[in-house]
């Protein structure tokens, strides 16, 4: 695929998601999604020398972020939605927490504890 096309793909993903270059489910910049795999914005390993990684580079070509669909997805979303249809029951699973995270909201989070009053 040629570069231009490659920028309008981008580009237009850019107007679909008002402008901001995230992941349209976890809000992760691309440099975020880099990070979360070890990686500096260049491509070449975070901690090389710690880990004596020698030659390992992240490829230009990887795509991080999907451009193409209706709106942007980073691959750490991408990994999680494969991994939760890999699992035993994976689509129903995802629509029963679909359903609950639509109609039973508040049941999902953790009370707030009233805070004591200091005697």
């Amino acid at each position: 695929m040629s570069l231009d096309s490659e920028f309008g793909n981008y580009f237009k993903a850019l107007d679909r998601s008002n402008n901001e270059d995230r992941c349209f489910l976890c809000r992760r910049t691309p440099s975020e999604v880099k990070v979360f795999f070890g990686f500096h914005e260049d491509g070449t390993p975070i901690e090389a020398d710690r880990y004596g990684i020698e030659d390992v580079v992240l490829d230009p070509q990887v795509d991080i972020m999907s451009y193409k669909g209706e709106r942007p997805v980073c691959s750490i979303c991408q990994l999680n939605y494969d991994a939760i249809f890999l699992s035993e029951n994976g689509h129903d699973l995802l629509r029963r927490l679909l359903w609950a995270m639509e109609h039973e909201r508040d049941e999902l989070w953790t009370p707030e504890t009233p805070s004591k009053d200091p005697e």
